[in-house]
């Protein structure tokens, strides 16, 4: 199969790509580098012995993307390509709905002009907004308390339109949880640019020196600590899911708009996740307490037992691999891809 990977040089895209050459998939990666390297597909073939065709490129770039679709013939598309930061969301809401959306509805419409009619897409926990009961199964109400997650939640209800309008069209919707940890070589991981916004990136910048402590955004949830809850899933694992649903979608009998959870179903506290780093990496992390993000959820973690029915697919790395691997990728490399 030749697979389009869109946003494919960042912190997920990449660590499916080399799952994905791992299992001998051909693939092209179409990705604007605003947030990824090309320094991380460069290690992707390092670590796999073979070729990455790369194209910088943007959604929102009607032609040169038309032009992928005219040189290349694919069997399927993996779309990662987005703006992703939820308190930026809020800062930047239009910015967030044109490159998320629009670029989305791009994709679709030259997917749909050339006969591409399979996609992964690559939604989020967000979708589910605040959880009116845990765990989160495929089936709990879908809100948002956000712009990043409305803008996931439309995307889905457009993919859940299309597939309604045309039968031939195998959609899948990974609603991810919290993505952490990096491939076991320590050679590619999460190199966020400026302030890192999710958790894990932010506490192996403090142990390694870059930043002085770790922001904790309201310890007065109704939580067994007061901290944020959440549902961390290794990246590797995440990536191997991908892989799953491009299997599930080779099936002729499966068609339509299907979402999946991919989590561990355990939830972990933000003091529990700052003990098992520091565990991990030897290190004290330095936190302060501040007030809450707006935006944010106290508790959110999934129910996963529809991924493994479906795709056959479980999580299998624990906390402490998590933490292990993301200490191993900051330490090798200090700076991230600019080390």
């Amino acid at each position: 199969m030749n697979i389009l990977v869109t946003g494919g040089a960042g912190y997920i895209g990449s660590h499916t790509c080399l799952e994905m050459l791992n299992e001998n998939y051909k693939l092209v990666v179409y990705d604007n580098l605003s947030n990824s390297s090309l320094d991380a597909l460069k290690r992707v073939e390092k670590l796999t012995g073979k070729e990455v065709k790369f194209i910088e490129g943007d959604l929102l770039n009607v032609e040169k993307l038309e032009q992928v679709f005219q040189n290349e013939r694919f069997d399927a598309v993996i779309h990662f390509a987005g703006l992703k930061a939820v308190g930026e969301s809020v800062e930047k809401p239009l910015e967030y709905y044109d490159n998320n959306v629009v670029g989305t509805l791009n994709l679709l419409k030259i997917m749909q002009k050339y006969n591409v009619k399979k996609i992964v897409f690559s939604s989020s926990a967000t979708v589910y907004g605040v959880p009116e009961k845990l765990p989160l199964t495929e089936e709990s109400p879908r809100s948002t308390t956000n712009p990043y997650g409305t803008s996931k939640l439309v995307i889905e209800y457009i993919l859940e339109d299309l597939a309604k309008s045309d039968p031939e069209w195998k959609i899948i919707s990974l609603r991810y949880f919290n993505p952490v940890g990096a491939h076991k070589s320590g050679e590619i991981g999460e190199d966020p640019n400026g302030i890192p916004n999710n958790l894990l990136p932010f506490i192996s910048q403090v142990a390694v020196g870059l930043r002085d402590k770790l922001n904790i955004f309201g310890d007065d949830y109704s939580t067994k600590d007061g901290t944020g809850i959440r549902d961390y899933i290794h990246v590797v694992d995440l990536a191997k899911g991908h892989l799953a649903a491009l299997k599930c979608m080779t099936d002729a009998t499966e068609k339509g708009f299907i979402p999946i959870n991919l989590g561990t179903g355990n939830g972990y506290s933000i003091l529990e996740m700052i003990k098992a780093f520091e565990k991990a990496s030897g290190k004290t992390i330095p936190y302060e307490v501040v007030k809450r993000r707006e935006g944010d959820v106290a508790e959110c973690f999934a129910d996963t037992t529809y991924a493994y029915k479906k795709l056959g697919w479980k999580a299998k790395k624990s906390i402490e691999e998590m933490c292990a691997d993301a200490w191993k990728w900051q330490s090798t490399n200090p700076d991230g891809y600019r080390s």
